[in-house]
């Protein structure tokens, strides 16, 4: 039973400056798909803002019309710059068409807080280690979370790039450090480590059995990790600070890259199998379209047992999208399965959401050849515990 106490009194205790939002919202019969859809890419752009910490999307029991947002943020005056200015505005447009006009906004400030172990009081940020990529929000208090996949093995990927000309020095520095240890605890293990580059763009898929956070952090503590992290700095092109917790909240949130889908063959695969990744070229807002035709895709590849495909990951932010697929058979042999296509119609639907160019094609054996010429992201390093 979670209990309210009064906390001991602290002899130099700090004022707590967080402030709650509470969006209280009607949405228009119909919409609701719609304002989902525009909710996903909000909360990501909400995310990169400076001083908000973490959100919640609620809705009623009584009546499904009826939808809460709630938000924190580190304190009243970096909400209020960001609410009154153009940027808000503008970000918030797409939500209009969705939300009849009967909403309430309200705006509490944080006095006291209750955790679940009875405990009160202010909360601190986290720290967040260096190379330790949160899946929730900047500034988010608390372990990443991830769903674990059919297989009960969670994934979740980083991405960041890097200034144009340095990739070879970058992949040499990925591909270079020793392994962390794999067993984290009795419940949690690091399975594999996976890292592609597209041009300066960096892709690390990181599979867990177990507590995502828990892994992550435990890699992050390792010092071949931090020595790796800090020679990565002056290669960025988004600058962090390693050594300033918001600095690095705010560079690893940015970077997180969630498994939006997974899709993983019932019966277990024998003999050796190819891991590809592509990064699509998405055009503007259309990456969750583009995640939902890939995991269409991939939940009926995974069903034949005599098929290519033996496993596959979708990860989506915005409009960064990369899927990871394990192929029965090299990606040259199968560059439709590769890429996620299945025939004509399901080919014309995802171009339809990708910027493929004027001769761009994947109806065609070489359509399909060349699109995974320009768009399959080269492998730098993977990594698998000896278990696996």
């Amino acid at each position: 039973m979670t209990t309210l106490s009064e906390p001991q009194p602290k002899q130099h205790e700090e004022s707590d400056t967080r402030l709650r939002v509470v969006l209280m919202l009607e949405i228009q019969d119909g919409a609701q798909q719609r304002f989902l859809d525009v909710y996903e890419q909000l909360r990501h752009q909400v995310a990169s803002v400076p001083g908000h910490v973490s959100d919640q999307l609620c809705q009623s029991i009584n009546d499904p019309r009826q939808w809460l947002i709630t938000s924190e943020w580190q304190d009243q005056e970096t909400f209020l710059q960001w609410v009154d200015s153009p940027a808000h505005r503008e970000m918030v447009k797409p939500m209009h068409g969705c939300v009849s006009d009967n909403f309430r906004s309200l705006r509490y400030a944080v006095l006291r807080e209750t955790s679940a172990a009875g405990s009160t009081g202010t909360r601190a940020p986290m720290e967040v280690p260096p190379g330790l990529p949160p899946s929730e929000p900047a500034g988010h208090v608390g372990p990443p979370r991830a769903d674990p996949g059919p297989d009960g093995v969670v994934r979740h990927a980083l991405t960041f790039t890097v200034k144009p000309g340095s990739e070879a020095e970058v992949a040499r520095i990925l591909s270079g450090y020793a392994s962390p240890r794999a067993e984290v605890d009795e419940h949690t293990r690091l399975r594999r480590t996976s890292l592609f580059m597209h041009g300066n763009r960096v892709v690390r898929a990181v599979e867990v059995v177990g507590n995502l956070g828990d892994a992550l952090r435990h890699v992050a503590m390792q010092p071949e990790v931090r020595a790796v992290e800090e020679e990565l700095n002056p290669h960025l092109e988004e600058a962090r600070q390693l050594g300033d917790p918001q600095s690095a909240r705010a560079f690893f949130a940015k970077a997180a890259l969630p498994a939006r889908h997974q899709a993983i063959a019932s019966a277990p695969s024998s003999g050796r199998l190819h891991r590809h990744a592509v990064l699509y070229p998405v055009r503007p807002g259309r990456g969750p379209a583009v995640a939902e035709l890939l995991f269409d895709h991939d939940n009926l590849a995974t069903a034949d047992p005599t098929g290519p495909v033996a496993a596959a990951t979708v990860f989506q932010r915005e409009d960064t999208v990369v899927r990871l697929v394990d192929l029965r058979v090299p990606a040259e042999a199968e560059p439709a399965a590769a890429l996620g296509v299945a025939g004509d119609q399901e080919a014309a639907e995802l171009a339809a959401l990708l910027d493929l160019g004027p001769a761009g094609d994947l109806r065609t054996a070489a359509g399909l050849g060349a699109f995974l010429a320009a768009r399959a992201m080269s492998p730098v390093t993977d990594r698998s515990s000896q278990n696996d």
